[in-house]
């Protein structure tokens, strides 16, 4: 995984979200919310340590229930709806930051998995050598 040190911003300029040091993993998830809001067949997204992630300004944030039982809490520009992060009660020490964010300057992605396959729709194109698992991927002990 690559060291990353950039920012970004919400669509309208009112957010800046900024990370840096090393992502945990990268990958592409096609749960229905996450088709949902990207509108497409799956979004591409990093795990960042929490102190890896700073955002100026103030957020909304939306909780609803994951599919896993966890809580899951997206956070977005009040004013654009752009989604700037998300947390999962599931993994409280991270931090789901949308890749696209980073558009023009994102080369470094390398999505390692797909997870939630068994939703992923066969319109939407993805490497077919990286691993899929049906729902989360399995816990490594």
């Amino acid at each position: 995984m690559p060291q990353l040190d950039q920012s970004t911003h919400c669509d309208c300029g009112a957010i800046t979200l900024s990370v840096t040091g090393q992502a945990i993993s990268m990958f592409q998830c096609s749960c229905r919310n996450c088709q949902t809001v990207s509108g497409s067949g799956h979004s591409s997204i990093m795990l960042l340590p929490i102190e890896g992630v700073r955002i100026v300004g103030a957020t909304k944030s939306f909780v609803r229930p994951a599919d896993s039982g966890a809580t899951f809490t997206r956070h977005f520009c009040p004013e654009c709806g752009t989604t700037i992060a998300a947390e999962s009660s599931r993994a409280p020490a991270f931090r789901i930051i949308p890749v696209g964010l980073f558009a023009g300057a994102n080369d470094w992605y390398r999505p390692n998995q797909l997870i939630f396959s068994r939703t992923h729709p066969h319109w939407d194109l993805i490497d077919p050598e990286i691993p899929q698992h049906a729902a989360y991927r399995p816990e490594q002990h």
